[in-house]
């Protein structure tokens, strides 16, 4: 690799996931919902004493533990993405105003939601390892030979409802963002360098390959579907 497509790759990897973490205080300071992985973010941030980014990080490396029996190999974004988006999201709730009108509290959900597809794919081109949650899901696809679309729902919908019932913020927002999130990667994808990620994400089969034994798995989910990640 040389060191133009170096500098490309970390640009893409660092200034997506400082986009991620931005794009999650936005949606926490409006205050109208939240993805599933946040809302248990913020539910357990609510019941312990440490920084909403602290608690995105401990997540982060809980999860990455389950990859060992999956067999999942962490890259160099793995870990960037634990401690980059911990750091930029807890920075911009620092940044960002209190905001108490509807159309100010709407604007920073909907603007939230759209960065929020944009840093993905980003990311995602970048090609320097899955992130912690969607390694999760790449993992269990390959082991267990079910769905993409099955496996990411059901792990969603539990920490959707366990973040639910810590406390966290279910929403508006929350259902916004999972109507618009896939269309949105799947946009900003098509104007994102892809040379550096193992295939075309505007194919209408992606092929989802495990760690270890690089077993792979074949999906038929469409385009505007492909794994995601949640931080």
């Amino acid at each position: 690799m040389n060191a133009r497509d170096l500098a490309l790759r970390t640009t893409l990897l660092v200034g997506g996931l400082t986009l991620y973490g931005t794009s999650m205080a936005m949606m926490i300071t409006g205050g109208l919902g939240l993805n599933p992985w946040d809302v248990f973010h913020q539910g357990l941030a609510a019941r312990l004493p440490i920084s909403f980014g602290a608690i995105t990080a401990v997540t982060g490396v809980m999860v990455l533990l389950l990859w060992i029996p999956l067999r999942q190999r962490p890259g160099i974004g793995t870990v960037a993405n634990i401690v980059i988006i911990a750091v930029s999201v807890d920075l911009a709730l620092d940044w960002l105003p209190d905001v108490t009108s509807v159309p100010s509290r709407a604007a920073l959900l909907t603007g939230g939601v759209v960065l929020n597809g944009l840093a993905t794919a980003a990311y995602i081109s970048a090609g320097l390892g899955a992130g912690p949650r969607d390694g999760l899901m790449t993992g269990l696809v390959a082991r267990t030979g079910l769905s993409v679309r099955l496996v990411r729902t059901a792990i969603e919908l539990a920490v959707l409802g366990t973040g639910w019932l810590l406390g966290g913020t279910a929403g508006v927002g929350t259902v916004l963002y999972a109507l618009a999130i896939g269309p949105l990667v799947h946009f900003f994808l098509g104007v994102m360098p892809q040379k550096f990620t193992a295939q075309k994400f505007t194919a209408r089969k992606c092929t989802v390959r495990a760690g270890g034994d690089h077993s792979s798995v074949e999906s038929s989910e469409p385009a505007d579907r492909i794994p995601t990640e949640t931080p």
